[in-house]
């Protein structure tokens, strides 16, 4: 897959729990966690604007492209 969910390392750098993010943005732990591991197959701009509101970052400090042959090479 070619988008790349950086979510947990923008947790970490604002010290935020997923517990207290979810809460935030108003999403269930379940569906966050379904997000950061990258299992999502899409995500509402509501939504990624209320992780950025509350992060304050872009959304791309979030998500990333790399071409296919970069991730099959990880």
């Amino acid at each position: 897959m070619g988008i790349i969910i950086d979510l947990d390392v923008m947790l970490a750098r604002r010290k935020t729990s997923s517990k207290e993010l979810a809460e935030a943005v108003g999403i269930t732990p379940q569906n966050l966690s379904i997000l950061k591991t990258g299992k999502a197959k899409a995500i509402r701009f509501t939504t990624l604007d209320a992780i950025c509101k509350h992060l304050d970052c872009q959304p791309g400090d979030i998500l990333r492209y790399e071409t296919d042959e970069l991730t099959e090479s990880e």
